[in-house]
């Protein structure tokens, strides 16, 4: 799906019959997966159990000490990743909770596709599809709220999966896509503008059209030229920064952002995965930074600001002959707000040994990964109904709150 035009948005936002309102938006969701499979067990490090060494003779990250290049302690047993570190922080604070050993229970295939779909539809399986994506289904289940055209936003050029069928969504790269150029935000030459794309005087919009272009001074008010993010915050600068960027702006904007869905790719490590450097390396400082960036942007808005971190499966509990990792099983999903108890790594800790099931091996799965995305809506955006989001399906308790 190509990223909306600005005439597109233009007319979603004239014909919708929801308002644009003050409270919509009062909490914002945002989604970030890491596709390819990342190895969490190199980013959610259990340094003190000697069998991670044992399987990963090349590829262990090494335990806390003052070397740089180790572990981050968080706790006794688990530490971070070094270029992890931005985030260490937020966990001391008890912002940030990690949940251990979540995944695709009948996950047979190991493939990216397949288990991406499932998650992002959030199925139990390609055969029984609840229909839609799991954030449209959470949407629709919110609709006697009222939306805009950015209530839910997916950062990039194609509408992801799991917010396919949502009442209302916008796929963009930027904001500078949509907003309406004004001279000093001359509310009468953005009214011009409109008039002008369709052929009418915008007073015959009635209060649709003043609350359209009110929506719209907004954003302008937030354009690329003049945005400077708050407290110093740096974003890196490539695709995953500037979304992290555009999502602040929105947030700052007051758009009725409930959901917004950004991918960060490139974690399919099966050559030469590295360890404090190397591939893997360059994909978690690139996390790091961009999430560090945000959280300090939107210090002013974080009681209204979830990050939720996602994976399709972690990988094999010990490292191949390339010096990489294959396709596993369950992984550390990631969960960064103001609404949580964090501080936590939540779960059992899996023995490190194959998990003998049918399909690809690795950590063991603990939690159903709907299990965990059931309470991430719940702690966060206050859903109280889970079965209008994974129908068929009772979530085990989590404990993320």
């Amino acid at each position: 799906m190509p990223s909306i035009t600005r005439r597109a948005l233009l007319s979603q936002l004239l014909l919708t019959t929801a308002p644009v309102v003050e409270d919509a938006g009062k909490h914002t969701l945002i989604c970030i997966f890491l596709r390819g499979g990342a190895d969490t067990l190199n980013l959610l490090v259990p340094y003190a159990d000697d069998s991670y060494y044992k399987g990963r003779a090349s590829l262990a990250i090494a335990a806390p000490s003052n070397d740089s290049k180790s572990a981050v302690r968080l706790n006794d047993h688990y530490g971070l990743h070094p270029m992890l570190k931005p985030l260490a922080d937020k966990f001391q604070d008890g912002r940030l909770s990690f949940v251990q050993g979540v995944g695709i229970k009948d996950n047979a295939s190991g493939s990216h596709f397949e288990c991406q779909d499932l998650m992002e539809h959030g199925d139990a399986s390609l055969d029984n599809s609840a229909g839609g994506g799991w954030l449209g289904r959470f949407l629709h289940a919110r609709a006697g709220k009222n939306m805009t055209p950015l209530s839910a936003v997916a950062i990039g050029t194609k509408l992801p999966e799991s917010l396919r069928g949502a009442p209302s969504v916008s796929v963009l790269e930027s904001l500078d896509d949509i907003g309406i150029k004004s001279p000093s935000n001359n509310p009468e030459a953005a009214a011009a503008a409109l008039a002008k794309l369709y052929g009418a005087d915008v007073t015959l919009l009635g209060e649709r059209g003043r609350e359209t272009l009110d929506l719209f001074h907004r954003v302008s008010a937030l354009q690329h030229n003049d945005y400077r993010p708050a407290n110093n915050a740096t974003y890196p600068k490539d695709e995953f920064g500037n979304g992290l960027r555009e999502i602040a702006r929105l947030i700052k904007a007051r758009v009725g952002l409930e959901v917004a869905c950004l991918d960060l790719g490139g974690w399919d490590t099966h050559f030469l995965q590295g360890t404090a450097e190397g591939t893997q390396a360059g994909r978690a400082k690139l996390l790091a930074d961009g999430l560090a960036a945000f959280d300090a942007d939107i210090q002013a808005e974080r009681d209204h600001v979830s990050v939720f971190v996602m994976t399709e499966f972690g990988r094999r509990l010990y490292e191949n002959s390339s010096l990489g990792t294959d396709h596993g099983r369950g992984f550390a999903s990631m969960l960064l707000s103001n609404k949580i108890k964090g501080g936590r790594v939540i779960g059992p800790w899996p023995a490190l040994a194959e998990e003998t099931t049918d399909g690809p091996g690795g950590m063991k799965i603990h939690y159903d990964y709907r299990s965990v995305f059931s309470e991430v809506l719940s702690s966060t955006m206050g859903l109280t109904k889970t079965a209008s989001v994974f129908p068929d399906f009772k979530p085990q308790s989590v404990g993320l709150l």
